[in-house]
């Protein structure tokens, strides 16, 4: 069968997936993306089983960024489109749309992944092992770069989470789709019925293991520009797991 390179599912937004505004969960829509991009390379051959068995490798996301037209809601049938676009000399990057049922796009999203070996715990190069690799698609998703993200005024504790069982996914370290679920949790139910997210950008930095405890902090010195920043990392600050820059509108805009 020849291989597809723009591969696309349909998603039902069903009530786990949605929030309590009746929104769809951006930790959900993370969950979806997930989901479809692990879809589309078991169909190329290059799927989790494929090289973890033959390579010792996991397929890991370092960044992302998350364009958002409109938020899907409860009970929205939506299709989500993904394909492979540049690779560089440690990440490959990948694309997506997310589309309603008429195909209007609501969501853009970019991405950079890159293959970990398991047993050594350590990021590899491209080009450093025989997996062949689908053709690139030039077209993006967003016409912007990911860029390194930093604080611009003072970071605040809000919490910390001790890393647990439910939190750790197949390739042994917090699931991406989980930063965004604590991200969240720094913000109020007042102020998320207040504002909507319109763009994310998570760097994901360092490998949250069981057993670490991550604090929380949150820059909200230009929430009216309509930018938050939220960090995570250990309680002697050496160590930073994500950083991540939400660009949000009041609800009534």
């Amino acid at each position: 069968m020849e291989p597809l390179y723009v591969f696309e599912k349909n998603y039902n937004v069903t009530y786990g997936d949605s929030d309590y505004y009746k929104r769809l969960k951006i930790s959900s829509l993370f969950n979806f993306i997930q989901d479809v991009a692990g879809l589309h390379t078991k169909h190329m051959g290059i799927g989790i089983d494929d090289i973890s068995k033959e390579h010792g490798l996991a397929w890991v996301i370092v960044r992302i960024m998350v364009d958002i037209i409109r938020i899907p809601i409860w009970n929205e049938e939506i299709c989500i489109e993904t394909w492979p676009a540049t690779q560089k000399k440690v990440e490959f990057e990948r694309d997506f749309c997310v589309k309603d049922k008429n195909g209007n796009i609501l969501i853009n999203v970019i991405s950079s992944w890159v293959l970990m070996d398991i047993a050594k715990r350590e990021i590899i190069k491209t080009d450093s092992t025989n997996i062949k690799h689908p053709p690139l698609i030039k077209e993006r998703a967003i016409n912007r770069r990911m860029t390194k993200l930093r604080p611009n005024g003072e970071l605040i504790f809000v919490y910390n989470k001790k890393i647990s069982y439910s939190d750790i996914d197949i390739n042994g370290h917090m699931n991406n789709s989980k930063y965004i679920d604590f991200i969240a949790d720094c913000f109020t139910m007042e102020k998320h019925c207040e504002y909507k997210v319109e763009n994310l950008q998570v760097n994901y930095i360092c490998e949250a293991l069981a057993g670490d405890v991550i604090n929380f902090y949150k820059d909200v010195s230009q929430l009216e520009s309509g930018i938050v920043y939220v960090e995570g990392a250990n309680t002697e600050k050496d160590k930073v797991y994500f950083k991540a820059c939400i660009k949000v509108r009041r609800n009534n805009e």
